[in-house]
């Protein structure tokens, strides 16, 4: 099992790693979701999200979520092949919550090193683009 801290990653690089752990079979449970950072301008990023969510027929779909939460497990969906049994079965595996839930408080986190914000560049939060959609 792996135990991530999605606190100042960027979303797109975290999603990759995550994606490509849980198709190796591993368990991974991701933490601090709202902390996770777009980068690029926030006014077209919002302006994007805003265009997925209204999207499609609210009645039919396509769906698109909200929460900080479920806007990683979506981007973390949309890296494996979630159609296929083999992808379905790796979706099962992966666990995304906004903040530290009470079971996981005496675990350690790890970071990814290639997913780090280094602050050169405009960004947006999850939990930001979840406040305003």
């Amino acid at each position: 099992m792996k135990y991530i801290n999605a606190e100042n990653q960027v979303l797109g690089r975290l999603s990759s790693i995550v994606a490509k752990m849980i198709i190796e079979g591993e368990q991974v449970y991701v933490v601090n979701a709202e902390k996770a950072v777009i980068i690029g301008n926030p006014t077209s990023i919002l302006n994007g999200y805003r265009t997925k969510r209204a999207r499609g027929d609210p009645y039919h779909g396509p769906f698109f979520p909200r929460e900080s939460e479920k806007i990683l497990k979506r981007t973390v969906r949309g890296m494996i092949s979630y159609k296929t049994s083999r992808g379905r079965e790796a979706f099962k595996r992966l666990k995304v919550f906004n903040s530290i839930p009470t079971d996981l408080v005496g675990k350690e986190f790890d970071k990814i090193k290639g997913a780090e914000n280094k602050g050169e560049a405009k960004s947006i939060t999850l939990g930001r683009i979840s406040e305003l959609i």
